[in-house]
């Protein structure tokens, strides 16, 4: 083997060299990113498991909100809203005059 196939022998050992490391790295911080997305994957799971539950939290309360509305207060509504409608009966009747 002559000293110019040595050189280039050497100088192809050191790329490969680097190019393993390279490699290496590479493979560590895929390894890095996928532990992040494990990682993230389980708090949108549980940010979900969350929203489910205020989702369910607040249709409970909106029935809760609906049965509460008991008969007297629905009377007293009606109540309120024929008063209402006698007097704006009675602003028109003294505009029209």
């Amino acid at each position: 083997m002559t000293e110019d196939h040595k050189r280039l022998l050497a100088v192809f050992d050191v790329r490969v060299r680097d190019l393993m490391e390279l490699c290496d790295r590479q493979k560590q911080k895929i390894n890095e990113l996928e532990d992040f997305l494990v990682q993230k994957e389980g708090e949108l799971q549980q940010a979900m498991k969350t929203i489910e539950e205020l989702n369910a939290k607040c249709d409970n309360m909106l029935t809760a909100r609906v049965v509460s509305v008991n008969e007297g207060e629905m009377k007293s509504a009606r109540m309120r809203l024929s008063k209402l409608v006698r007097e704006v009966d009675k602003c028109i009747a003294l505009l029209n005059e």
